[in-house]
């Protein structure tokens, strides 16, 4: 899969907490996650002048994202984000 444009393609990161308290928390009720892994970027925006915009984040990068931005996306039983570069909050560590 290739991303688009000004796209970047998110890989989920699993959830390192699954147990509060010792409870086991179901699929159903643990909320969407914001960190994913970069996984490819898009051929970039190009500005009014015809330049291309560099990425402010790299393949391997984790991000933080808005919690229901984007689109997501299932191939092969995986689960991906696709969402635009503006739409990414912040880079992790």
């Amino acid at each position: 899969m290739k991303a688009l444009g000004d796209r970047v393609l998110l890989e989920i990161c699993e959830n390192r907490d699954q147990m509060k308290g010792g409870i086991l928390i179901p699929d159903s009720a643990k909320e969407k996650p914001q960190e994913y892994k970069v996984i490819a970027l898009g051929t970039g925006k190009t500005d009014d002048n015809g330049n291309k915009v560099p990425f402010d984040v790299k393949v391997g990068d984790i991000v933080l994202t808005s919690r229901y931005g984007g689109s997501e996306v299932k191939v092969d039983d995986k689960e991906y984000k696709v969402v635009n570069q503006d739409d990414i909050l912040a880079i992790v560590g």
